[in-house]
């Protein structure tokens, strides 16, 4: 039985939006994770999250996921996921920062064998769209089979029904 994880890095705390800096208690990707879940409660879910913590103010975050990303920087992930093997479809989100994801993401793809996994980006972003996120993923998981994957403007997080479709759609 084909089996599904649903793997994303969410940043809550100072975010873009819209133009502005915000507050958000819950990053965009947890937004759209739930709704991913809701709409498969049978798949697994597994948040990259870094030992190190990234600043608070949201100008000193990304001046941070701009020196890691000059320096390919793996940061050290909280925790791994058990047994990968079992899942055959893998749900990727992240936010798109500098037009790619955070590193710790490439920490998450570069810890296991996703050889032949199907794995189906999905980033939340404030105008860069996909980026050159998907070629960077591909690069990562040659042996993979990554989906085209969907770009959800950040500030749409809560109402991306659509968007989940198409991940959804992507996912089977």
């Amino acid at each position: 039985m084909a089996k599904t994880l649903i793997a994303f890095y969410s940043h809550a705390g100072e975010n873009y939006v819209n133009g502005s800096v915000r507050f958000l208690n819950r990053g965009n990707n947890e937004v759209i994770v739930d709704k991913i879940k809701a709409a498969l409660p049978d798949a697994d879910v597994f948040r990259i999250e870094t030992v190190k913590k990234y600043k608070e103010d949201y100008y000193e975050l990304i001046e941070e996921a701009k020196q890691e990303i000059h320096a390919k920087a793996r940061p050290e992930l909280t925790a791994k996921v058990a047994d990968i093997e079992q899942y055959d479809t893998i749900i990727l989100g992240y936010p798109s920062w500098w037009g790619i994801p955070p590193m710790a993401v490439f920490t998450f793809l570069e810890s296991y064998d996703f050889a032949g996994k199907k794995i189906v980006p999905f980033c939340s972003h404030e105008g860069s769209g996909l980026g050159g996120s998907i070629r960077q993923i591909k690069m990562a998981v040659p042996d993979a089979v990554i989906t085209a994957g969907v770009a959800i403007h950040g500030a749409e997080a809560a109402h991306c029904d659509r968007e989940v479709k198409l991940i959804l759609s992507q996912a089977q």
